[in-house]
């Protein structure tokens, strides 16, 4: 009787262990073949990982230092929800004055709105909450003194994200020849040519991932600050490029051209002082959409001959009475 009730005993052990083993094979194949995108997901919204943080990019300069291409600061303003600092007692006392400032000073949205979307995050315990983006150094400084912000990041939550855009503060103004560089497209010009030195080099720092691809930066001692990029003078003379642009634009208009283009050099030294490339547009106007000057140089050819053949005439190497054996 012992005997038999030992080996029920055992036999219900074992179906326990072997009913638990078949669960937690399951749950594993549950987890690794249906749940598993959602988990993967969850898993890369979490990661950690040392990323860039770009350099300020130099100057362009004209000859006299006007400038030709420059970046400016622009700003995210974002808010962690759940700062240590920020207590319900504070958010609540200051919210309605914020969003009252944030709607006068960027006008898009009413005040009641920004306290909704405010309110919201802060139930919902966004840490990195876009406030505002496009937003620039003026305005930046500005909502500083704003209720909340005003008591700073750890009080506030408040976060200034910097990034820089890149300007030509003079308009279309030799903009070909100034150029750009941009990931994944062909650089061009002043920009693409002396990228390395305009570029600088970047930082790096810890950013965590967010729901949605957002990445938060993490204060943290191992950050290394970017080093800024050198500026560069050019021979461009912007009032007599300004004059070769009105010029061009005249005579390709009288003449109905579809493009054309304008140089002028500083014999003396070889300088170029102005280079101007419009084409005509969709919309009938003239815009600077390709360098002609250079995409489209070739050598001078038999135009070149005559002055060859002045010089070599004014220099005694030749006379009128010479013959050439031009070989057939």
């Amino acid at each position: 009787m012992d005997r038999n009730r030992l080996f029920t005993r055992a036999y219900v052990l074992f179906a326990a262990f072997a009913i638990g083993a078949i669960c937690i094979a399951g749950k594993i194949l549950h987890i690794q073949f249906i749940d598993g995108a959602k988990w993967q997901t969850k898993v890369a919204h979490l990661t950690t990982e040392l990323r860039e943080i770009p350099a300020t990019r130099g100057n362009i300069y004209a000859d006299s230092g006007d400038l030709l291409a420059t970046s400016v600061p622009i700003y995210e303003i974002r808010m962690d929800m759940k700062a240590e600092g920020l207590d319900a007692a504070d958010f609540n006392a200051n919210i309605d004055s914020l969003c009252i400032e944030l709607s006068g000073l960027f006008g898009d949205r009413t005040a009641a709105q920004y306290r909704d979307r405010l309110v919201t995050a802060r139930k919902a315990g966004n840490r990195y909450y876009l406030v505002k983006n496009n937003v620039d150094f003026d305005q930046a400084r500005q909502t500083e003194k704003f209720h909340l912000f005003r008591r700073g990041r750890f009080k506030s939550g408040v976060i200034y994200e910097k990034q820089n855009k890149r300007i030509q503060p003079l308009g279309d103004i030799a903009s070909r020849t100034i150029g750009y560089s941009r990931p994944g497209i062909q650089p061009v010009g002043l920009e693409g040519s002396y990228d390395d030195l305009l570029g600088g080099r970047p930082g790096q720092r810890y950013e965590k991932r967010l729901a949605g691809g957002v990445w938060m930066p993490i204060k943290n001692s191992n950050e290394v600050d970017p080093e800024d990029g050198c500026d560069i003078y050019s021979t461009i003379d912007v009032n007599i490029q300004d004059v070769a642009n009105s010029a061009l634009r005249k005579q390709l208009k009288k003449h109905n051209a579809r493009h054309g283009c304008a140089i002028l050099m500083e014999v003396k030294t070889g300088y170029i002082k102005a280079i101007a490339n419009l084409s005509l547009s969709g919309d009938s106007t003239y815009t600077e959409s390709y360098n002609y000057a250079v995409g489209e140089a070739t050598e001078p050819g038999s135009t070149f001959k005559l002055a060859s053949m002045m010089a070599a005439f004014e220099d005694g190497k030749l006379t009128i009475h010479d013959s050439v054996d031009t070989k057939n």
